[in-house]
């Protein structure tokens, strides 16, 4: 196990764990790969790597965008549908029903191997919460596709905002209830985990093939292989939440 800090053991004082879904959770790009696949199913595979950097692209912009005040914030429903229809031109699909359920596909990703049981693990632990930019309607079907189990879940459209936007951040210090040095934020996304550090949360990184590694520069709390390695991490270092006061 690696730690930025050089730590030793996991950090203590943790009252609840928060999660970050899409990509830490859940492979996004596997699911969207898939989606688009079926969509255009002449499509080879460079096609397809091709037609998801497209909806990835539309995607990024359009939250930048909102970022820097340019557009008025839009959920990921409305994302979504925008990149089908941006990936359906490119694909030059013409039936509305392919492009309405390419427009879903956010909503049925595929799991990591150990999301599902280590979330479970970890939940016996403290209270786990998610903390998704994927929007509210869109986190239900996601979860119960994917067999994640929250104590809570929450979405970035209740701040009307994109992490890392401080005000998204806010809404697990608010829903756990106490200072944010004790939210610990899991993420396979440095930036997600740079954002959690500047509302002065905990940190703990977590790969994934498709995350956002950290820098030479980055010093989170602890850098683990996967969810069992946190857990057990976690089961040494602290009692189960609810012996906590």
């Amino acid at each position: 196990m690696r730690t930025d800090r050089g730590l030793g053991s996991a950090p203590v004082g943790i009252e609840a764990i928060v999660f970050d879904v899409l990509g830490t959770m859940v492979d996004e790009p596997a699911g969207l790969r898939a989606a688009i696949g079926g969509a255009a199913p002449e499509a080879d595979d460079a096609a397809v790597e091709d037609l998801l950097a497209v909806w990835r692209r539309h995607v990024e912009r359009e939250q930048d965008r909102m970022a820097r005040g340019e557009r008025a914030y839009a959920d990921t429903a409305v994302l979504d549908r925008e990149a089908a229809e941006a990936v359906a031109e490119r694909a030059g699909i013409a039936e509305a029903e392919a492009v309405a359920a390419l427009a879903e596909a956010g909503r049925c990703l595929p799991a990591w191997d150990d999301s599902a049981a280590g979330l479970e693990r970890l939940s016996r632990l403290f209270p786990v919460l998610g903390l998704s930019n994927a929007c509210r309607a869109a986190l239900l079907r996601l979860n119960a596709h994917a067999g994640l189990r929250w104590h809570q879940v929450l979405s970035a459209d209740q701040a009307r905002a994109y992490k890392p936007a401080p005000e998204v951040y806010r809404l697990a210090v608010d829903a756990v209830g106490c200072p944010p040095e004790r939210l610990l934020m899991v993420a396979a996304h440095a930036w997600d985990l740079r954002g959690a550090q500047k509302a002065g949360m905990r940190t703990a990184y977590v790969e994934r093939p498709v995350g956002d590694p950290p820098t030479t520069g980055d010093a989170f709390d602890l850098h683990c292989d996967g969810l069992d390695e946190l857990a057990a991490l976690l089961e040494r270092a602290e009692a189960p939440f609810t012996g906590h006061g």
